[in-house]
């Protein structure tokens, strides 16, 4: 996740007043609730980018063998999103075992999926899912910031997002990123002789 500079201006503002507790003007406190707010749609569209890629895996592994190159690269982003590889994984990379990259992949799979069954096994909840997304940033009352002024009007509950129509949800993951395009060869001359 990447913050801009006026994004970072905030959070450095709001890290302060929380070491040194003091009142603050609205302008501030609307800064701060505009930060958490765009951090709160950041780790949802995270969410959903990570629901669209297991299902565009899935979708790979089922064309197998026509996808394999498809495959294995969405299969090595997700290991790397935290991905916790399935029975149906290891089996389509014991069949693709021959190629270099995938006998790599298996090995690798192999070692995450008995890690998960010994965590299963001893009572740990291990979870293949995408993380539940966290509750709102609430303000705690207290402090010497609650002693020297009297609490403040709520904000308005959703801000204004410029750009965004309201009521509209937000575009997935696939209308805003087209699918990958393979490049095509450029024919090949054959010379006359």
């Amino acid at each position: 996740m990447a913050f801009s500079a006026d994004e970072l201006r905030v959070l450095r503002r709001a890290l302060a007043i929380a070491l040194h507790p003091m009142p603050l003007p609205d302008e501030d406190v609307q800064d701060c609730l505009r930060l958490a707010s765009a951090v709160d749609e950041a780790v949802g569209e995270a969410g959903r980018l990570r629901t669209f890629l297991l299902a565009d895996l899935v979708r790979y592994r089922n064309a197998l063998p026509g996808s394999v190159s498809g495959y294995l690269e969405l299969l090595q982003d997700a290991l790397a999103g935290g991905y916790d590889p399935g029975p149906d994984d290891l089996a389509a990379l014991r069949a693709l075992r021959h190629r270099p990259l995938a006998a790599a992949l298996l090995e690798r799979c192999q070692v995450l999926a008995e890690r998960s069954v010994r965590a299963r096994l001893a009572g740990r909840a291990v979870s293949a899912k995408a993380p539940a997304p966290r509750s709102r940033l609430l303000a705690l009352p207290g402090g010497r910031a609650a002693e020297a002024e009297p609490e403040r009007p709520k904000a308005p509950a959703e801000p204004a997002r410029p750009g965004r129509v309201p009521g509209r949800p937000a575009p997935k993951p696939s209308e805003v990123f087209p699918p990958r395009r393979r490049p095509v060869p450029p024919p090949q001359q054959r010379a006359a002789g």
